[in-house]
């Protein structure tokens, strides 16, 4: 089963089972999919509070702790998707600063399964993961929404959200080479610089991107990866790269 994803609610996993037949994700990453989902969902992903989006190869899951600790600290309400659970799946969802509880998650476990199917979208496993967590987060007051990318950025499903309000690097390094250092025209040769490019492509025009002090070949590459999602000269320039 995908993420070994088990549950002890019957409701839950009754969907689970459903969800151990779809692609783990990592072998189909793309925006294209997700971009459809969110479509016959209702675009949820466009009605989220303000988010936090982190990518990284390390220590990206601890920065989300510590965006969450800093703001929950500061007497706001927090919503975290995170990947990938340790003991129940709900760990994935901290829903206004608490897990969600099972009957929640079955519901809408089972309203993103029946509207892919009935769409014939066929999402990965991690797709309709995030597509249940943007359902939830959309329909749950906060005052910020904490969005953990999967693997890589560029084409990791969390990327479909449009309009960050910051986006974040943790540590880089070697990760899933096999998919985030395959063949492309058009990417870095060094598979550091690679690694960086592809962790960037969360970046979006005129919102700041924080990233820890890389060297200067993957710094560059970091802000070839961050310009993807601007096409003009203009919005280039809008694009703040901090090193922190």
């Amino acid at each position: 089963m995908a993420d070994h994803a088990r549950s002890d609610s019957p409701a839950v996993q009754a969907q689970l089972d459903r969800f151990a037949q779809l692609s783990p994700g990592r072998d189909i990453l793309g925006l294209e999919r997700i971009a459809a989902l969110m479509e016959v969902l209702g675009n949820p992903h466009l009605e989220l509070p303000p988010v936090l989006h982190v990518a990284g190869t390390n220590g990206k899951g601890s920065t989300c702790a510590f965006l969450r600790a800093i703001l929950e600290g500061a007497g706001l309400t927090v919503h975290v998707y995170s990947s990938p659970h340790l003991v129940r799946f709900n760990e994935r969802f901290r829903v206004a600063g608490s897990l969600i509880e099972d009957a929640a998650l079955a519901v809408l476990l089972k309203e993103v399964l029946d509207a892919a199917e009935a769409a014939d979208l066929g999402p990965s496993f991690f797709e309709a993961t995030t597509a249940a967590a943007f359902l939830a987060f959309s329909r749950t007051p906060a005052d910020a929404a904490i969005i953990e990318v999967g693997l890589g950025g560029r084409l990791d499903a969390t990327n479909v959200i449009p309009a960050p309000l910051v986006c974040g690097i943790a540590q880089l390094g070697i990760d899933h080479e096999a998919f985030l250092l395959a063949a492309e025209a058009g990417t870095p040769e060094g598979p550091l610089e690679r690694i960086a490019y592809e962790k960037a492509g969360i970046a979006k025009c005129g919102v700041p991107l924080v990233t820890q002090a890389y060297d200067k070949d993957m710094m560059h590459d970091c802000r070839a990866g961050a310009a993807l999602s601007c096409r003009s000269p203009a919005a280039r320039r809008r694009m703040e790269c901090r090193r922190v």
